[in-house]
């Protein structure tokens, strides 16, 4: 078996992109600067320009570059996505990460020889899903949801002819990927149609008696002590009071990290890592992929993973190795 999993690993802008490929990335993700990829936020993404030279940059040195269009075309609309699968191809990206049926059968009628990845905005999970991609839009991986036991991960690729990536490090969503309308609730905006979830143009922080209170929109999400971080407000992670008791009730402030966990999920039979962040900075994400980096050629030498300290970077400050080792019920 090969154990040299590969690495996945975030570009938002360009500098980040140089920074992942220098860090040691095998692959970068990237999306357009538009609502056809899952992190439309202001100051992100690429132009058709930016993305051609970080091709050519990645390329140069053995990296390859995934282009994410993972949000769902807008009814009677499809041409913007139509046209970032259509540029994709013709800008020499190696692979596009897909989520719409309608799109997934646009690309491989028009690119056929365009790899084809499965976004885990698909949210699919199980052996007949998967397959069912596979077969009818030829798609070679999908990647994972975050909520499967490495048991579960084993399994499932004892019964896919696809190859299967997982998230490694950094955000969690504890929601159904592709499926949660949270935000667009306190917003107006989805995350499956614009891309954005909890934009930044409706978060707001206010002192007050009680202590530095954070908003979305018109929800209070969160109330921190003084001495308290106060967190980015996102309706997942707020603290609410349900039955006379305050508390995180759908999820604590907490990143994933994996990297303990390498040996195990080569053996289930992961072919790629992907590192969370396309929104973090150039210095973020050249300090995990390089300790990623490390960690993934120790183990591929048979060497135990090195003890590399990223909580500094983590939400919270504290990490998880979220349902990869859960003891379902």
């Amino acid at each position: 078996m090969n154990n040299v999993l590969e690495l996945v690993c975030p570009a938002g802008t360009p500098a980040a992109l140089r920074g992942a490929v220098d860090a040691g990335a095998d692959t970068v993700y990237l999306g357009f600067r538009d609502e056809t990829n899952a992190r439309n936020f202001p100051g992100l993404n690429f132009d058709r320009d930016e993305l051609r030279e970080g091709i050519d940059y990645a390329h140069a040195r053995d990296c390859e570059v995934f282009v994410a269009i993972n949000t769902f075309p807008r009814t009677g609309n499809p041409e913007p996505w139509q046209q970032a699968v259509d540029d994709a191809a013709r800008l020499g990206a190696d692979a596009v990460i897909l989520a719409d049926i309608g799109l997934l059968q646009y690309c491989k009628e028009n690119h056929p020889d365009m790899r084809r990845h499965l976004s885990v905005q698909a949210s699919a999970s199980n052996p007949e899903a998967i397959n069912f991609f596979h077969r009818e839009f030829d798609v070679r991986r999908v990647v994972l949801p975050r909520v499967l036991t490495v048991a579960e991960i084993a399994d499932l690729n004892s019964r896919i002819a696809v190859e299967t990536e997982v998230f490694a490090f950094g955000g969690l969503c504890v929601m159904a990927e592709g499926r949660c309308s949270l935000s667009s609730y306190a917003t107006g905006q989805s995350p499956n149609l614009c891309g954005v979830c909890s934009p930044a143009s409706h978060v707001r922080y206010e002192e007050t008696d009680e202590g530095m209170r954070s908003s979305l929109g018109k929800f209070t999400i969160n109330i921190f002590d003084e001495d308290e971080p106060a967190g980015y407000p996102t309706l997942c992670k707020g603290r609410f009071v349900a039955n006379g008791k305050t508390s995180y009730l759908f999820e604590e402030p907490t990143s994933l990290n994996a990297m303990d966990i390498l040996p195990e999920l080569v053996d289930a039979g992961v072919v790629a890592l992907k590192i969370e962040g396309r929104q973090r900075g150039k210095a973020y994400i050249e300090r995990v992929v390089s300790g990623f980096r490390k960690a993934v050629d120790a183990v591929a030498r048979g060497e135990a993973a090195p003890r590399i300290d990223l909580e500094g970077l983590t939400e919270g400050q504290r990490n998880t190795a979220g349902a990869y080792d859960k003891d379902w019920r």
